[in-house]
C-alpha cells in the first residue's frame, strides 16, 4: 500500500463562505438564547426563593420575571423567528417603489 492509495478525507467546508458564517451564527445565536433562558431560570428562582423565605407576602419577583420575560421572548424571536434578509426582498422592495 502507498501513499496515494489511502483515502484522503474530504475537504471540510469553507470557513469564509457567507453559508458558512451564517450557519456558525445561527449556531451561536441558538447556544447562546439556550444560556439567557437557563440564566432567567436560575435567577428568578433565586428571587422566588427569597420572597419566600422572606414572608411570601405580595410578590414583587413578578415585576422582575416579567420585564425580564419580554426581553427574553424577544430574544426568542430574533433567533428562532426572525428571517434574514434575501437578495429576492431587496429586489421586491425596489419593485415597490417604482
Amino acid at each position: 500500500m502507498s501513499a496515494g492509495d489511502i483515502e484522503q478525507p474530504a475537504p471540510g467546508p469553507d470557513r469564509e463562505s457567507e453559508e458558512w458564517k451564517a450557519a456558525r451564527k445561527r449556531v451561536t445565536d441558538r447556544r447562546d438564547f439556550g444560556a439567557h433562558l437557563v440564566a432567567y431560570v436560575v435567577v428568578n428562582a433565586f428571587l422566588v426563593f427569597i420572597w419566600a423565605f422572606t414572608g411570601g407576602s405580595y410578590f414583587w419577583p413578578a415585576w422582575i420575571m416579567a420585564g425580564w420575560g419580554i426581553g427574553l421572548v424577544l430574544h426568542a424571536w430574533e433567533v428562532f423567528f426572525r428571517r434574514p434578509v434575501t437578495d429576492a426582498d431587496i429586489e421586491a422592495e425596489m419593485r415597490r417603489r417604482r
